[in-house]
């Protein structure tokens, strides 16, 4: 490394430059995750600066005293190679102390994570494509628009995710361009999404249903916010073979992969209720 490299927590703005530059890596980020994500945890955003030239970030947002989750992890092009990125790597990892950490780690990196300790748990696989299919909502479910946080989101919401974010839902419903919707069957909460736009159309995620019925039903309901002639990306766990087949079933492709590692302890989560994951960045 050469000249004054200084590692800090970063400001709203220069959060904002990460996100720019995670759409330049073709990550397609939504146009208000990392706001949502950072009012999570003020400190989870970090970047490097050369000589006062920011030219590295990652995020390592905390939830809770238990989990952490990693992502955001770029180095400028013209600075690979010099070890700025595992600097700020290893300070920022700091942030996360002793909690279990997880990313999505993309193909061409996964042997630098293993090295740090992280494994594999599964792959996930991103679907985008303009949805040609139709889907069939079941008569069973009643479908309405979410805007605030409830018991039964953070009940359900627990079950695929390992703590609680209860700061990051108030942010996520209320964010500008979301469109939240839940299905309901008997009264009962059994499925939510989002879907947002983001650097190139829209993203549902996270989508979670107890059963597929209940997922399409939601889905059905988002898909009619979709933009005309927009693109939509739908991020999916493989070993879900029923999420994998929704997907296809609207005509949707596999663009792009990771694998979900972790750090520590690999946290017990009900994967044949992820349909889609919220973020592959930020958890």
């Amino acid at each position: 490394m050469q000249g004054s490299y200084q590692i800090r927590v970063l400001t709203a703005a220069e959060i904002q430059t990460a996100a720019a530059w995670a759409a330049r890596e073709g990550w397609n980020p939504g146009h208000r995750d990392a706001a949502c994500f950072a009012a999570v945890d003020s400190f989870g955003f970090w970047g490097g600066f050369l000589d006062g030239q920011m030219i590295s970030c990652i995020s390592v947002v905390n939830y809770g005293e238990a989990f952490s989750f990693l992502g955001f992890y770029i180095v400028a092009p013209e600075h690979r190679g010099q070890g700025y990125g595992y600097a700020l790597w290893q300070e920022a990892l700091v942030h996360a102390g002793t909690r279990t950490v997880g990313l999505d780690g993309v193909v061409d990196q996964q042997d630098n994570y293993r090295r740090s300790g992280f494994e594999p748990a599964y792959r996930n696989i991103r679907f985008g494509g303009l949805p040609r299919g139709s889907l069939t909502r079941s008569e069973g479910y009643a479908v309405s628009r979410l805007s605030v946080p409830s018991a039964a989101l953070d009940a359900l919401d627990a079950r695929v995710f390992p703590a609680p974010r209860d700061v990051f839902w108030r942010q996520w419903l209320a964010a500008d361009g979301h469109v939240s919707a839940g299905a309901r069957k008997d009264g009962v909460l059994s499925a939510f999404g989002t879907l947002r736009p983001c650097r190139r159309g829209c993203k549902i995620g996270p989508l979670v249903a107890e059963t597929c019925e209940g997922a399409e039903a939601v889905l059905a309901e988002l898909l009619q916010a979709l933009p005309d002639g927009q693109e939509v990306f739908l991020d999916v766990p493989a070993p879900h073979a029923e999420a994998v087949q929704l997907a296809r079933s609207l005509g949707l492709e596999p663009v792009f992969e990771t694998a979900r590692m972790y750090r520590g302890p690999a946290p017990q989560l009900a994967l044949d209720a992820i349909y889609g994951v919220t973020s592959f960045e930020l958890g």
